[in-house]
């Protein structure tokens, strides 16, 4: 069975499953979980119909807002890019770079079929439960930057206990 998280936001609670054929991206993900990394980070991009993005470490921080996208570990993911960005996929986010590297922190879940991203970011996972949350995220009012103009934070993440 894939792993599964919640990651709990103050807007609610999304449970994901991460793919096992992207174990790069899951294993960096399970890395920073466990070191409760993305404690108190915000969704620092939100395009309705398209995607929401969080993961920089530097959303923390209100007086670093012009910087919210810029941050994250130095460290690249290469790219193991296998699915389509659908409605409800958990892609890594990338600068543009030729081999097509992912963040070391930064994904975004796809809020729309988004097939013209598909070939170009790693989608690595997929919401289980909890779409009415990020449809409630994806519809916050944002400033010219796409970032939410009240704070939408994941208060921790979670992995779901095996049975």
């Amino acid at each position: 069975m894939p792993e599964q998280f919640i990651i709990k936001t103050s807007l609610g609670d999304i449970t994901i499953s991460l793919y096992d054929d992207t174990p790069l991206h899951r294993d960096n993900f399970v890395k920073l979980v466990g070191e409760n990394y993305y404690d108190g980070i915000r969704f620092h991009r939100v395009i309705e119909g398209f995607m929401i993005q969080t993961g920089d470490p530097l959303s923390r921080h209100e007086e670093k807002r012009a910087l919210h996208g810029t941050g994250g570990p130095s460290v690249r993911i290469p790219s193991e890019i296998r699915h389509p960005n659908k409605k409800g996929t958990l892609a890594a986010a990338r600068d543009n770079n030729p081999q097509k590297a992912s963040s070391g922190s930064q994904f975004y879940i796809n809020h729309g079929d988004n097939g013209f991203l598909d070939g170009q970011y790693t989608v690595f996972g997929a919401v289980e439960t909890g779409m009415d949350v990020v449809e409630k995220i994806a519809a916050v009012k944002t400033d010219p930057n796409d970032n939410p103009l009240a704070p939408v934070i994941i208060e921790t993440i979670v992995p779901v206990a095996k049975s």
